[in-house]
């Protein structure tokens, strides 16, 4: 069938292992290929981080799965070969493949590091047909750059990425419109974009188990149970294009970050020296997608993993380090108890105002200002020069990091390199 617009979703297979593997093997000369054997991409366990980020087909063919604890994965297997994540190599990987695409098209949009839509409307007349086309792609990609890629094609965003999630890994598959009865309605519906844990509960509460249960379930009822959410679900199970939800997804409703201590946290002052960290973290990111929050909240896991939360309401939206930072110390305070042994700290912040103002009381307009100016300047200046290049004077010399939580420093540059990357694409075709 002849279809106006073809899209193409290319998802790296098991991306973080892959680039490991292939860089090892094609660029250091190493035999052993990580793909092959038992193995996983893992943070490190002597700072407690210990948790797998990407795992080979062995791996996950004895148990493993990606986000748990790297000493229950050496249970499973004890031959487990463990390696630490590289992400300036992601980073540079991520940057080859998309190079790759931009050769044929700057109908590109990078979604994540690793996975991308570019469109290739047309291209069946020059290359003797779209799957043909696709193979192709495929095989160039591994050929040139040492990796595999599933690419879904169809005739939008979410119907390409859907095929993409098909069978793995090194395949092309089409979801297109006329295929979805088939192919995609008897899947289970946690297969369908975006559906989550949560929802899937509420589904099936709902006697809805297959995405096509949930296309040709009654939408007021959906609504009634799952809000705007359960219409978004609804046109994703009918095939209807991710364009215009899923930029109201990838804005964020909120921002946060939390850390698990290299040693248990026993002193108050301590304790409050990690809420800075992780709310300097917070309120940076807060800045970077010009929003406001009015919401803070404060976790804590102890020792024993037994784990509370507090949040309190602001009297006004902003955006400001020392703002949120005092709102995280009044929570703790409230939840501090001297026989506390903590684990873990987490500041997250909610009711995100994308043109918030700011309501000034009598005292404080110019304080205010003055910390929004001077945080401006501080966020150029990292951005210019790096992270380290302005820091608070009471992280000197100390053991805490002076920006915590959510990715580790080598993380938080490659992703900078990464968002770079996706400027550039934004400039040349229709990047994010």
């Amino acid at each position: 069938m002849k279809h106006e617009r073809i899209i193409f979703h290319i998802d790296v297979n098991s991306a973080f292992l892959a680039w490991t593997a292939a860089y090892k093997k094609n660029i250091l000369g190493e035999e052993l290929d990580l793909r092959d054997v038992a193995s996983i991409v893992g943070g490190s366990q002597e700072s407690r981080h210990g948790i797998v980020l990407a795992k080979s087909a062995k791996a996950k063919a004895a148990g493993i799965h990606t986000g748990e604890a790297i000493v229950a994965a050496r249970q499973k297997c004890p031959n487990l070969i463990v390696v630490p994540p590289d992400y300036h190599l992601y980073v540079s990987a991520s940057r080859a493949l998309m190079e790759i695409l931009h050769r044929y098209t700057d109908e590109v949009t990078q979604y994540s590091i690793d996975e991308a839509w570019a469109e290739f409307t047309g291209f069946d007349r020059l290359y003797g047909g779209i799957v043909t086309f696709a193979n192709d792609l495929k095989n160039e990609i591994k050929r040139e750059l040492g990796f595999t890629v599933n690419i879904g094609v169809s005739t939008n965003r979410l119907l390409s990425k859907m095929a993409g999630d098909f069978k793995k890994p090194d395949l092309v598959h089409t979801l297109f419109p006329e295929e979805i009865p088939k192919k995609m309605w008897p899947l289970p519906v946690d297969n369908l974009f975006f559906v989550g844990t949560a929802t899937v509960k509420k589904l099936h509460m709902l006697g809805i188990y297959t995405i096509g249960e949930l296309a040709n379930a009654d939408l007021n009822i959906l609504k009634s149970h799952l809000k705007n959410h359960g219409e978004v679900i609804w046109n994703y199970a009918n095939g209807n294009d991710l364009i215009p939800y899923v930029y109201q997804h990838i804005s964020n409703k909120g921002y946060g970050n939390s850390i698990t201590t290299p040693a248990d946290v026993v002193e108050i002052s301590q304790a409050k020296q990690v809420l800075l960290s992780l709310t300097e973290t917070v309120a940076t990111r807060i800045r970077m997608d010009q929003v406001k929050i009015s919401c803070v909240s404060v976790s804590i896991t102890t020792s024993s993993f037994e784990r509370s939360s507090m949040q309190m309401q602001l009297k006004t939206v902003t955006d400001v380090t020392e703002e949120i930072y005092l709102a995280a110390c009044e929570i703790f305070d409230r939840m501090y108890e001297p026989t506390l042994i903590i684990r873990q700290l987490g500041v997250h912040t909610s009711h995100v105002a994308v043109d918030g103002v700011r309501q000034y009381n009598l005292f404080d307009k110019d304080r205010f200002d003055k910390l929004e100016q001077y945080h401006k300047a501080i966020d150029s200046i990292r951005r210019k020069y790096g992270e380290d290049s302005v820091q608070r004077a009471c992280f000197l010399g100390g053991k805490i990091s002076h920006l915590s939580g959510g990715l580790d420093k080598e993380r938080r540059t490659g992703v900078t390199l990464g968002l770079d990357l996706a400027k550039e694409q934004e400039v040349s075709g229709r990047g994010m």
